[in-house]
């Protein structure tokens, strides 16, 4: 199984983006922040003219949860959804929360990853 999950949706870019504000609320996820990595690099003086958000994504329960267990996950926190414009398609991407927390090597919390992954899935496939 791939460790990265690309889906494709056939609405304009910011579409796309709005849907998957409106997808992440709905899942009882909330929005850490938004990088939109074209301003991001404009501010550092490097000029990139392609359409690339990255959405910081939490859902607070699980995170504790995770974070109780081993605080090492901070280093794999939040969840990062990105939504880019390529070859004239809207795509939403995220690593695996299992492949992420599979570093960590506890069952527990694969069980939770799962979870999370699955949510991750639903948010993308509802913004798509």
């Amino acid at each position: 199984m791939e460790q990265i999950v690309v889906v494709e949706s056939s609405k304009p870019f910011d579409e796309a983006c709005r849907a998957l504000e409106q997808a992440i609320a709905q899942h009882g996820f909330g929005i850490l922040h938004v990088h939109d990595i074209g301003q991001t690099l404009a501010k550092k003086g490097v000029a990139f003219d392609r359409d690339v958000r990255v959405f910081d994504v939490c859902h607070p329960q699980r995170a504790k949860q995770v974070l109780d267990e081993n605080l090492l996950i901070s280093a794999a926190l939040p969840c990062a959804i990105s939504v880019f414009a390529e070859g004239g398609r809207t795509k939403l991407a995220f690593v695996r929360p299992t492949a992420m927390l599979g570093l960590f090597g506890s069952e527990r919390l694969q069980q939770v990853a799962r979870e999370v992954e699955d949510t991750v899935r639903r948010i993308v496939a509802a913004a798509a």
